[in-house]
């Protein structure tokens, strides 16, 4: 074994949702962008994981990241 080989990362669909509404609280992405919009804040080697683990949930890269989110509740409302 490799000194740089590391195990693969594991994405679940709640840890994907999770990051994601961080990124959206943060402004650092919208809503309305498609999925693939996350490929600039995960590297590379993850993103493969991360994209199989979407399409295994139904999610198509093209899709808003709203659709990703659901539904959300607001502590304001």
């Amino acid at each position: 074994m490799s000194v740089n080989t590391l195990p693969p990362v594991r994405y679940s669909l709640d840890v994907i949702q999770d990051e994601v509404r961080r990124l959206v609280q943060k402004g650092v992405i919208s809503r309305q962008q498609p999925i693939y919009t996350l490929c600039q804040f995960i590297p590379p080697r993850e993103w493969v994981c991360l994209e199989g683990e979407l399409e295994k949930c139904d999610f198509l890269l093209r899709d808003r990241i709203g659709d990703l989110l659901g539904h959300e509740e607001w502590e304001n409302d």
